[in-house]
């Protein structure tokens, strides 16, 4: 008899476990909620000719080769260093905030001292936190650091969150840090690709296996419901023997019985312009006046060759609200709800079979290349396990 697995949901981390269970012999169900595969990373083509993502712009970026190599299997990459400025005092700095940022919004003899002042504070390091700015016994550091707080982060934290600064967690903050020097990549990463044709057609390609069921406008909700006094998991109203792998919010899984996760969403605008290029940058922030927090050019990201046309995207944070048309984006990582998540992840390990993966599953935010990570780790667990030798 065939090993049966069920996968909900097909972002990174259901079609990752998807995958790797079924190359270990698992007749895989993997339902889709959306009409798509790819989550939050599904591409398609506007009318125009431009390819864009329809969840606002991904780049992959990783020091972890093993996950690398094992999406290299799925799609060809092309390198791409990620390169974003923001729009600071009337003029367009590179965002980290770095030496040339510095150099661009201050007086000659001022942005010299400046830069001496930190290569010197910060002897042999290639960034800082903004908090240790802030906090500095150095006057012109600390001021520096005031100035940087309120030009890059106040404003934009607030657009972006919903709440004013200092009620935003500090790590939220310090995932942007102060660079020391001129590197004015986004990201600090050894390995910085995309995939050459798009993120869908590596999904596709990594649930193109002759035990993967692939049923998209598949509600799980609708199909899943966990018998609480047996602890066992029913599919279509019948007993399932085998794991089932949740990415999906954790709270509708429990029937939102201990209260709704709160999570960050985003109105996403885009428009097709007739030109054959909009913005300097594939992505320019705007941290302080304008109602969005940045404007996406795609075919500056996807170095699509599209004459005379481009298509951007507005992004305009907003609350999430449950039924709503937008998707639920960023948890809100508080007190509060990481008390209510703790709730739920109680209830989810009274069921053996029961495995949770992803930024909603899990409550947790995570960049692409953790996800995939940790969905092989779970993919290892289960074929490992005595329970389904």
């Amino acid at each position: 008899m065939s090993k049966m697995a069920v996968v909900v949901g097909l972002g990174f981390a259901g079609s990752v476990i998807a995958r790797s269970l079924a190359e270990a012999g698992f007749e895989v169900t993997a339902l889709e909620k959306r009409p798509h595969v790819a989550g939050n990373m599904y591409e398609h083509t506007r009318l125009n000719g431009v390819r864009v993502h329809n969840y606002g712009p991904h780049i992959f970026h990783t020091n972890n080769q093993q996950v690398y190599d094992y999406l290299k299997r799925f799609s060809d990459f092309y390198p791409y260093s990620h390169r974003v400025v923001g729009w600071i005092d009337g003029k367009l700095v590179p965002i980290p905030f770095n030496y040339t940022s510095i150099d661009s919004l201050f007086a000659p003899a001022k942005a010299a001292m400046l830069k001496d002042k930190l290569t010197k504070a910060f002897p042999g390091k290639e960034k800082c936190f903004i908090s240790e700015l802030v906090e500095h016994t150095d006057p012109d550091i600390k001021s520096l650091g005031n100035y940087i707080m309120d030009r890059v982060f106040v404003h934009y934290t607030a657009k972006q969150w919903g709440v004013p600064v200092e009620e935003v967690d500090k790590s939220v903050i310090d995932r942007v840090p102060v660079v020391l020097g001129t590197d004015d990549r986004y990201f600090r990463d050894t390995i910085q690709m995309m995939p050459i044709h798009g993120f869908t057609e590596l999904f596709e390609n990594m649930l193109s296996h002759p035990k993967i069921n692939v049923q998209t406008n598949s509600d799980a909700m609708l199909r899943l419901a966990l018998h609480e006094s047996s602890g066992n998991i029913l599919l279509d109203g019948a007993p399932f023997n085998g794991p089932v792998c949740y990415t999906g919010a954790i709270d509708e899984l429990f029937n939102n019985e201990f209260g709704v996760l709160p999570y960050r969403s985003t109105n996403l605008v885009f428009e097709d312009i007739e030109k054959e290029s909009y913005q300097s940058n594939s992505v320019i922030n705007y941290p302080n006046s304008e109602e969005f927090t940045r404007i996406t050019e795609f075919k500056l990201l996807t170095l699509q060759n599209v004459p005379d046309a481009t298509t951007i995207l507005k992004e305009y944070p907003t609350a999430y609200k449950p039924g709503s048309a937008i998707s639920p984006f960023y948890p809100i990582a508080n007190k509060s709800s990481l008390l209510t998540y703790e709730k739920y992840k109680d209830a989810a390990s009274c069921y053996k079979d029961l495995y949770l993966c992803g930024r909603l599953a899990e409550y947790k935010y995570y960049n692409m290349d953790a996800v995939v990570e940790r969905a092989l780790q779970i993919s290892r667990s289960i074929i490992e396990s005595k329970r389904y030798k």
